[in-house]
């Protein structure tokens, strides 16, 4: 279980996380959501490690996360919002990224590098596996660069927006590839989203955040997406219905986008 207690972060004189506590087991998927600026980013990069807390703890099996980074990037692998500069780069290539904690000094890859990586691109992209970034789709870039965390064998997955820019079909596909890897290989995995409806979906637990970083709520999907919270948090009217199928809370705006009175 990952675990995080009372967690703050400041930058500066600016606080970004007010006592933030969550915990994810392994095998669940927690979806983190909230407006901009509520600190969700921040609170994936320091569970990574690449920013430092003010205050609180992360925990990972009753033990605290290693703080040199290499032993850190054994634990947890981070899907950012932006990959960097990698579009002529082979999936395979892309993949072999992931196992960079694990390399030996001299940097080769070894057979159980060659292996990780493999395991990984089959689960997620076999079909592209020659294939360079630049020339793939939306949908098919983003199974690709999932490759890459998978690759390093982590038991906690982070992941920033991973949907944010694909249509309503690769949404769901790249999230039940993510629900699906998540319960084979028994991962924590925590998922920044902007989409309130997409998190309710897939989310074992949600933990909603609001301005300046204050924790509203966490818990299931039906104890988090109350219209109460959703309202307060977003500052506008929310209704929340249960899902026709999956019977999981579903937010709907109640504005009224009357365009023809406005123009009046």
């Amino acid at each position: 279980m990952l675990q995080i207690r009372n967690l703050s972060v400041k930058i500066g004189d600016k606080p970004i996380l007010n006592d933030v506590s969550l915990q994810v087991s392994s095998g669940e998927v927690c979806c983190i959501i909230g407006p901009n600026g509520s600190g969700k980013s921040t609170l994936l990069r320091s569970i990574s490690g690449a920013l430092t807390p003010r205050s609180g703890e992360i925990n990972w099996q009753n033990q605290p996360l290693p703080k040199a980074p290499q032993e850190r990037a054994r634990i947890i692998a981070m899907l950012p919002q932006n990959v960097g500069n990698g579009e002529e780069m082979r999936v395979e290539e892309m993949a072999m990224l992931g196992r960079t904690p694990h390399l030996s000094a001299y940097g080769a890859p070894s057979k159980t590098d060659r292996e990780s990586v493999d395991e990984a691109v089959q689960l997620v992209a076999p079909d592209l596996i020659n294939r360079l970034l630049s020339t793939l789709s939306g949908g098919e870039r983003q199974r690709a660069i999932l490759a890459r965390p998978l690759a390093t064998m982590a038991p906690i997955l982070l992941l920033d927006e991973p949907v944010s820019a694909l249509d309503v079909r690769y949404q769901h596909e790249i999230l039940a590839l993510v629900l699906r890897l998540t319960r084979k290989r028994k991962l924590a995995t925590i998922c920044v989203l902007h989409g309130i409806n997409l998190a309710s979906l897939i989310a074992d637990s949600i933990l909603l955040l609001g301005a300046g970083g204050k924790q509203i709520a966490f818990g299931s999907p039906a104890e988090v997406l109350t219209e109460a919270n959703l309202s307060q948090v977003y500052e506008m009217p929310l209704k929340v219905v249960n899902h026709p199928i999956s019977g999981r809370p579903q937010a709907q705006s109640m504005w009224n986008f009357d365009l023809d009175r406005d123009s009046e």
